[in-house]
């Protein structure tokens, strides 16, 4: 069962998700699910927050849409950054943002430490895409969507592009 991604400025965006404190089959349902919507809706990368969750989970799949598909899965319970080195600067997408892409500064390499769904501890490290993608999820965990990272004039000039994308995906939407 897919679930609802939510669009931007819907508030809980911009909202703090919580700890996993249990770590039991609901959650593993709540994983499967998203996993489910991420690669209905081509993403590789999805937040609780995103399906109106607000509680701290990522999952990642950067062969989404690939014939590996599935086979690479990464699921983030609580993580949190511990390291972080070096710039990138690339091109980014959300699926609460449909259709807008701009190019966002991050570090080139991050290490993630967090917990599977067993509640079990773990450490992950990412370069490059990976590393992109863990630092967007964990953001939007964090209330933090990606056109925050950019500049004023940047953001500004984004947010009415968006304005027009979100009329045509809505309009799309609907004639689903």
């Amino acid at each position: 069962m897919t679930m609802e991604i939510r669009i931007y400025p819907d508030e809980v965006l911009k909202k703090q998700a919580e700890k996993v404190e249990e770590f039991n089959e609901e959650i593993r349902n709540i994983v499967n699910q998203m996993f489910e919507t991420m690669y209905k809706r081509g993403g590789l990368g999805l937040a609780g927050n995103q399906v109106g969750i607000l509680k701290r989970i990522v999952v990642i799949d950067l062969d989404a849409g690939k014939e590996r598909e599935g086979k690479n899965q990464i699921v983030l319970i609580n993580p949190e950054i511990v390291t972080m080195e070096g710039e990138q600067l690339n091109q980014e997408g959300c699926l609460s943002l449909p259709g807008l892409y701009k190019k966002v500064k991050r570090a080139a390499y991050v290490k993630v430490k967090a917990q599977n769904v067993d509640g079990e501890d773990f450490e992950i490290e990412g370069e490059d895409l990976l590393a992109r993608a863990l630092q967007h999820e964990i953001d939007h965990l964090n209330g933090i969507v990606f056109i925050d990272r950019l500049s004023p004039l940047q953001r500004r000039l984004a947010l009415q592009r968006y304005k027009k994308l979100k009329r045509e995906y809505e309009r799309k939407m609907k004639k689903r």
